[in-house]
């Protein structure tokens, strides 16, 4: 068994374990809001056979670009409007983020830090929240470290070829978050030769080629925009008329919620990214810092025996979100792969036993904490059931976890990684195949519509007082939005998906009403203590229902 642990084979099964469990929540009920409402809203596009116009429940909608839409509406031609289908596309292209971190550790180090840092990008925690609450991030991840790679290729290359197909992801990458995608791609291969004093390079026509190839590859997007916005001034969006989309696309968007002067506002925290990353990127985050500061410490005064790509591109990106003023946890995603090729780095090259002894002890007290992890939550939580097969799976990570531990003849570095990988799978397995299906039964948005669409036989009209996108994407038909004045609502009988407390406001005003199907419902994405503890979850949640009026 140890000659096992030793051999390459063993990081091969744990790569093929990482990728079946970024797969493991492909069926798990989409997440509102946003998740949902990216669903529906590729969903709408299908129905109308629109590609170019973004519309959320029927108004205009300027916040994302389409590039996550278009490809989403796509797998949803093919494969038809279900959970898995909207969750594959984000998957694959975060596997393809995966194959370019390999290539990019390998090219830059060697096959083996190559393959810890694809281990340790499908292992971090955010990583694995973001494919199972898809939104697009996983797309971005993807698109920005293949953007990195070929420009990398085409500047130690000069491949022709290469320099496209950097711009091709590049570009795709823009049309999915807009150009501030841009800030990582151009920060790794920009900062590297900086501080290289490459000046020829730094100053060569491949940069301007590549900056109109961009923005010709980014022509749909500005076009689509056109389309839907510029062309029809009189439209309200976001409160107002005469709303450019081009305008929105690379100032308001972007700048705008940088320095707070857009329409969408925030209030930024300079530290928030600092400790977002602590447990955003276990288990290996402490790892990252370490790194960091050990690249920096040993690199400063002799820049030309070190790589900076991964350095210049992660840490420019970190230090503009940080003095952002609009910062959402996921917003870091997307330089995980250099922070993973830089951690892999760092532990393939650890030669003193006093440091190599104190990464153990760290990476051992990870491990701990998310086997702790999962059981206090399966203690606290207590799931209605745990599948044979989900205990049997629990037991054999386990089971090996275990046996790398105590073994006295494999390489440290190897059980290093392996002893943390192992526990990222036996927290996060048991989280996407046994909390989060039990947790979604709380999202009453999709259960109501599963009811619906189930015991519906009579076809009735459905209405819903307040917009919930889990409602309108599982519904299989339309939803009125209507208000409580009756002046909009269906003429003849319809159903109703209301709070509790609204049916019983809307029988004291006259309505003839009938509930016929209660649920209890949670903000899923915002978990709470008392919510997680069974013994006060009644306390924390509300009751809604579909009812019948006539």
């Amino acid at each position: 068994m140890n000659r096992f642990f030793n051999s390459p084979r063993f990081i091969y099964l744990l790569i093929g374990l990482a990728i079946l469990l970024n797969f493991s929540g492909l069926f798990i009920t989409i997440m509102g809001p946003d998740a949902a409402r990216y669903a529906a809203i590729a969903k709408t596009m299908v129905l109308r056979n629109n590609y170019m116009d973004l519309l959320d429940e029927g108004v205009d909608w300027l916040d994302k670009p389409h590039f996550p839409f278009w490809v989403t509406a796509l797998f949803f031609k093919w494969f038809g409007f279900t959970t898995w289908a909207y969750k594959l596309p984000g998957i694959l292209f975060l596997m393809l983020g995966g194959w370019y971190t390999y290539l990019f550790g390998k090219n830059l180090y060697n096959k083996e830090v190559g393959l810890w840092a694809a281990l340790i990008l499908l292992t971090s925690e955010h990583i694995i929240l973001s494919n199972n609450d898809v939104r697009a991030e996983p797309f971005l991840t993807g698109l920005i470290i293949a953007g990195i790679y070929h420009f990398y290729k085409a500047y130690t290359t000069k491949n022709t070829g290469q320099l496209v197909l950097a711009c091709v992801f590049t570009a795709c990458a823009v049309m999915t978050k807009g150009i501030f995608a841009l800030i990582p791609i151009g920060g790794a291969i920009a900062g590297h030769i900086i501080i290289k004093k490459d000046w020829k390079n730094l100053f060569h026509i491949r940069w301007i080629i590549a900056f109109v190839l961009i923005g010709i590859f980014i022509l749909p997007e500005l076009y689509s925009l056109y389309y839907q916005f510029d062309m029809h001034p009189e439209k309200l969006v976001l409160g107002r008329t005469h709303v450019s989309g081009i305008r929105f696309f690379f100032w308001d968007s972007q700048f705008g919620r940088f320095l707070n002067t857009g329409p969408i506002k925030g209030a930024g925290d300079p530290f928030f990214f600092l400790h977002t990353v602590l447990w955003a990127f276990l288990p290996w985050s402490v790892l990252l810092y370490v790194a960091f500061f050990s690249i920096i410490r040993k690199n400063v005064h002799h820049a030309n025996g070190q790589e900076w790509y991964c350095v210049c591109g992660s840490l420019l990106t970190f230090i503009l979100f940080s003095a952002s003023k609009f910062q959402l946890p996921h917003y870091l995603n997307i330089v995980f792969p250099l922070f993973a090729i830089i951690t892999a780095q760092y532990i393939y090259y650890i030669k003193s036993e006093t440091t190599l002894h104190r990464v153990k002890v760290t990476q051992t007290i990870m491990v701990f904490l998310l086997l702790c992890a999962t059981i206090l939550l399966q203690f606290f939580y207590k799931p209605e059931h745990i599948s044979y097969s989900v205990v049997a799976l629990l037991l054999l990570i386990l089971s090996l976890l275990v046996l790398l531990f105590f073994s006295t003849t494999v390489y440290p570095k190897q059980k290093i990684i392996g002893i943390t990988v192992m526990a990222s799978l036996f927290l996060n397995f048991y989280a996407n195949l046994d909390f989060y299906p039990s947790l979604l039964r709380y999202q009453s948005g999709s259960e109501a519509a599963f009811w619906i669409n189930k015991y519906n036989v009579h076809k009735w009209p459905v209405a819903v007082e307040h917009s919930s996108f889990p409602f309108s994407f599982y519904l299989n038909q339309p939803a009125y939005i209507v208000d409580t004045s009756k002046q909009n609502v269906p003429a003849k009988s319809f159903l109703i998906f209301t709070s509790c407390s609204e049916a019983n406001s809307l029988v004291q005003k006259g309505w003839n009403l009938h509930i016929v199907k209660s649920f209890e419902h949670f903000q899923v994405t915002q978990l709470t203590i008392p919510f997680i503890n069974k013994k006060t979850r009644s306390e924390t949640l509300q009751q809604v229902v579909v009812a019948q009026v006539q």
